[in-house]
């Protein structure tokens, strides 16, 4: 196995341990509460 082999597969390892990198996905609500503070007029 070459050693670019292995990298790959351990870059591959921790994308699977780690699925969301950029945190969680937000819920409709959360993006309406957003929306409703950033927008009272509405």
């Amino acid at each position: 196995m070459s050693h670019s082999k292995r990298r790959q597969e351990n870059e591959w390892k921790i994308r699977k341990q780690s699925p969301h990198p950029h945190g969680k996905i937000k819920a409709i609500a959360e993006y309406s509460d957003e929306y409703d503070a950033q927008h009272p007029d509405k």
